[in-house]
């Protein structure tokens, strides 16, 4: 999905300011998919064995983690779809009815935590995650 996908979809957008940040699951931390992002994020890598280490089973600072999956997720099976293709139509509509200006104040709310956290942990959270 990575070479497939991921990386040529990048290829079409600006991502020299671009941050990616990797779940611990094993899988996901093998060396060659490692040595794969970097070759694509270099230094900006946030990932157990990246540039910047991001421990296993800690809690992760993006938006989608903390508020996104979840509001899709329970919008999408409110009605309790019973076919794929009921499924597919709730993700498209859910995802199609999301607004700049929730995502705004989305980003707004993350910032704020994110200023919380730096403030009460100080080193504990890379300085790297406040650049956004």
């Amino acid at each position: 999905m990575i070479t497939n996908f991921f990386i040529p979809e990048l290829n079409n957008h600006d991502v020299q300011e671009l941050w990616f940040q990797q779940d611990g699951a094993t899988c996901h931390t093998a060396s060659a998919t490692i040595d794969l992002l970097k070759g694509t994020f270099g230094d900006r890598l946030i990932s157990l064995f990246g540039p910047v280490n991001w421990p296993p089973r800690s809690c992760d600072l993006t938006p989608l983690d903390y508020f996104l999956w979840s509001y899709v997720k329970s919008l999408v099976y409110a009605d309790k779809p019973q076919t794929f293709d009921h499924l597919e139509d709730n993700i498209r509509r859910v995802f199609a009815d999301i607004r700049p200006q929730m995502l705004e104040k989305v980003i707004e709310n993350w910032m704020s935590r994110l200023d919380y956290i730096r403030a009460s942990r100080g080193s504990h959270i890379p300085e790297i995650i406040f650049k956004m």
